[in-house]
């Protein structure tokens, strides 16, 4: 599975007098098994690319391949494109409708065409990679449950699809810190075991650096950074320029820098920092 966007182009409201540039001229190449971050302002345009990666939005001008597959052809079959592209949205669980769990995660498989008994047992090993007991919770309304759980189940329901492209648009945002963590834990862990392509954007920039392998970094609608977190975030005076926070860790050691300590290595963590200050120390 990979991605590839090429000279991608969307305007909102396109000839009227509040048209909005929302996409100018994206670029990327995503491989089979990366773990992507995409991280940017708001009004940057990240929500709207990933629209277009799932093909719920079309882009004006220039091509999108999945699989080698241009999604952006005439006759293209969007049915098929979603389903190896599953998209979570922000706040997921206010789009979760059956009376019981079983039933809302069992509800894509069987539009996929599955069978009933196919899709219960697609909801049963959706419900176990998302940290929850199918014996526990599937009778139950996934609104006697708590934000965490339902979040959990939101997102069950996308991978009951088994999507090879899964995309998280903020699937933390208005969490306590420990559903938080769940979360990311649990989506990590099913990066690991599906091994597919994993898109996440957050405006929590430790949670980048810890899971990512590959970040795009958005302005205005382009993409003016493309790289490894350790190279992303070693630009940190850009980043600030843009708006954007750094890691815990990158913005420890930025401030030294900016008091004349130099540092080469590009820190992301707050072990990583705690070494390099013992190191300043060491040398007063």
């Amino acid at each position: 599975m990979s991605i590839s966007a090429q000279k991608i182009n969307h305007i909102y409201s396109k000839g009227l007098a509040d048209q909005t540039v929302a996409l100018n001229d994206v670029s990327f190449d995503i491989n089979d098994g990366e773990f992507v971050g995409i991280i940017g302002h708001t009004g940057s345009g990240k929500s709207t690319l990933l629209q277009h990666l799932n093909g719920l939005l079309k882009p004006d001008s220039g091509r999108i391949f999945i699989n080698g597959r241009d999604i952006t052809e005439k006759g293209v079959d969007m049915m098929e494109v979603r389903r190896s592209t599953g998209l979570v949205f922000q706040y997921p669980e206010y789009q979760l409708f059956e009376e019981t769990v079983e039933k809302d995660i069992a509800f894509g498989p069987l539009n996929l065409g599955l069978s009933q008994e196919e899709a219960k047992d697609r909801a049963a090993e959706a419900l176990a990679m998302v940290g929850l007991e199918p014996c526990e919770v599937a009778q139950k309304s996934p609104f006697d449950l708590s934000g965490g759980e339902k979040r959990r189940i939101a997102i069950a329901g996308v991978i009951a699809m088994k999507p090879r492209v899964l995309i998280l648009d903020e699937p933390t945002a208005g969490l306590d810190p420990k559903a938080h963590k769940e979360i990311l834990d649990m989506i990590e862990d099913i990066h690991k075991n599906e091994k597919n392509i994993t898109i996440l954007v957050s405006h929590k920039m430790d949670d980048i650096a810890r899971l990512c392998d590959k970040i795009l970094v958005m302005e205005k609608g382009t993409v003016v950074m493309t790289g490894t977190p350790q190279e992303i975030f070693s630009k940190g005076e850009e980043l600030q320029a843009m708006g954007l926070d750094l890691p815990e860790a990158a913005q420890l050691i930025l401030e030294l820098k900016k008091r004349g300590i130099e540092k080469d290595e590009t820190v992301l963590t707050m072990e990583q920092a705690e070494r390099t200050l013992l190191e300043v120390l060491d040398k007063c």
